[in-house]
């Protein structure tokens, strides 16, 4: 019995002096940085950096564990090294060439004793749990960037904070290259990829869902508000009285939805309040599971800067949630747009997000990280000055 051919496995390169040999072509090269333990998540990450880049261009892999960025207790250790199937998997979705340092190669000094701080965005959410971990990305950022030279790099916005901290040293220190953000894959159900991921067992994993369904339950709450507003705004005369006349006729479901859109038309600006309403509720569910969830953080913040937005906040927002289900840590976020209700000025803000769909992504990115409904090819987000979400 004759077995096929593996495939191909590309080229694969260790050291800095090899990269530098490699001949540029004439095209634009981009580099994808991972930590290994590929995915379709980093397969779709190389993929939008071979259409981006076209067939004349480059597309450098690089993967490399990072130690700076693992503190006390975290798992480095235990961190998956896949590095035959990662050259496969890479290589199928169109790299011409993995970099795969050693330790030695990034550090030939050994720990570097000069680091890049990730200042005071650094310090919350993500930094706050895991202090000097942004430090210790941005500094090997800044190592691969200079050693593999590229035109274009590519992260995934599922690291929201991470890329929004490269984004911000690209363009704090005149980096001359252009970071972009592509779209967060999704298991069936929603869990977002991660290597992570294969540490959960079945129920673990079904907890995990919880993280999705939060973020979801808030996108959703937020598209209903919005749309009882519109209704409010187009009632033709007082809502409170509408609710009323249909009360007398005995009419009492349409007078219930009347009464919402009056309270729509009344209320005060609190789109964000209700998303973290919206969102807390099926984590504190999830906090009762077997195994149960136990969260790190719920937070929406401003993406230009990760500090927590507040009710009468307007324009995009990041949820973000971190969580740990068994000994796994698990990290997701969607982006939300909060907007003027029609007919009013700033001082009566209210929210929506720009998807209403509430099917779960499938194994595919989403088409905008408010769109997670219908499978869609990933639309790469550019933001060469404003922060976005990177390497995992």
């Amino acid at each position: 019995m004759t077995t096929s051919p593996p495939p191909p496995a590309g080229r694969l390169l260790h050291t800095a002096a090899a990269l530098r040999d490699l001949p540029r072509h004439t095209g634009t090269r981009a580099v994808v940085m991972t930590m290994g333990a590929l995915h379709e998540g980093h397969a779709t990450l190389v993929r939008a950096a071979r259409a981006r880049v076209g067939a004349q261009g480059q597309v450098v892999v690089t993967v490399f564990v990072n130690p700076l960025q693992f503190g006390a207790g975290e798992d480095l250790d235990r961190y998956p090294r896949t590095l035959d199937a990662d050259v496969v998997l890479a290589t199928e979705a169109g790299a011409d060439v993995v970099f795969a340092p050693s330790a030695d190669e990034v550090y030939p000094g050994g720990e570097p004793q000069i680091r890049i701080d990730a200042g005071p965005m650094g310090t919350l959410l993500e930094g706050a749990s895991r202090p000097g971990h942004f430090d210790g990305v941005l500094t090997v950022v800044a190592k691969l960037l200079h050693l593999t030279a590229p035109d274009i790099a590519f992260f995934g916005q599922k690291d929201a904070q991470q890329l929004a901290v490269i984004s911000r040293m690209a363009t704090d220190l005149n980096f001359p290259v252009e970071i972009v953000g592509v779209p967060t894959v999704r298991e069936d159900g929603g869990l977002a990829l991660s290597s992570r991921n294969r540490y959960l067992s079945a129920p673990e994993r079904r907890t995990a869902l919880a993280l999705s369904a939060a973020l979801y339950a808030a996108r959703d709450r937020l598209a209903a508000e919005e749309a009882l507003r519109a209704r409010a705004a187009s009632v033709g005369h007082p809502a409170q009285d509408r609710a009323a006349g249909l009360a007398a006729l005995g009419e009492d479901r349409a007078a219930a939805d009347a009464h919402a859109v009056a309270c729509a038309a009344a209320g005060p600006p609190h789109g964000p309040s209700v998303a973290r309403a919206a969102a807390r509720t099926v984590l504190m569910d999830a906090a009762h599971l077997d195994p149960p969830l136990e969260l790190d953080y719920l937070a929406l913040v401003d993406p230009s800067d990760f500090t927590e937005v507040p009710d009468t906040y307007e324009g995009e927002a990041v949820l973000a949630v971190a969580a740990k289900v068994g000994t796994t840590r698990l990290i997701d976020n969607i982006r939300l747009v909060f907007r003027p209700a029609p007919g009013t000025g700033p001082a009566t803000a209210t929210a929506t997000a720009t998807a209403t769909a509430s099917t779960p992504d499938k194994s595919t990115p989403d088409k905008t990280e408010t769109t997670p409904g219908t499978p869609t090819t990933p639309t790469p987000t550019t933001t060469p000055q404003g922060p976005l979400g990177a390497p995992r």
